[in-house]
């Protein structure tokens, strides 16, 4: 089964964080996608760019509503995400829990929904 793991952070911490820790962080995650590339398990990942450069784009009584910025205002954001494949959810929320960002913010672990035809 398809599982996504979305990665939330704070990004007014990330700026501020020393060159070292940064340096630390992108080697954790440098490691951990690799890990999960070799046990097979991983299909897919990003690193999203900062919500100011978010649109958020809604239809409302048939009219398009284009805003900057992000959906919410929160004190974590969508930071990235890795879509895995797990035998199961136990596996997959084992998969969160190694992930980097479980460490300094919070990695949701959701299972994909499989169309069927």
């Amino acid at each position: 089964m398809r599982y996504m793991l979305l990665i939330y952070a704070d990004e007014a911490a990330m700026p501020a964080a020393p060159t070292d820790k940064t340096y630390e962080i992108s080697a954790a995650y440098g490691a951990y996608t690799e890990t999960l590339k070799n046990s097979g398990a991983w299909l897919a990942g990003a690193r999203l760019k900062p919500t100011q450069t978010a649109t958020v784009v809604r239809m409302a009584n048939g009219k398009t509503n284009v805003l900057d910025g992000p959906y919410a205002d929160t004190k974590e954001q969508l930071a990235g995400f890795f879509i895995i494949e797990a035998e199961d959810a136990d596996a997959a929320i084992a998969w969160g829990a190694r992930c980097p960002g479980a460490g300094t913010g919070t990695v949701e672990v959701r299972p994909i929904w499989e169309h069927t035809m």
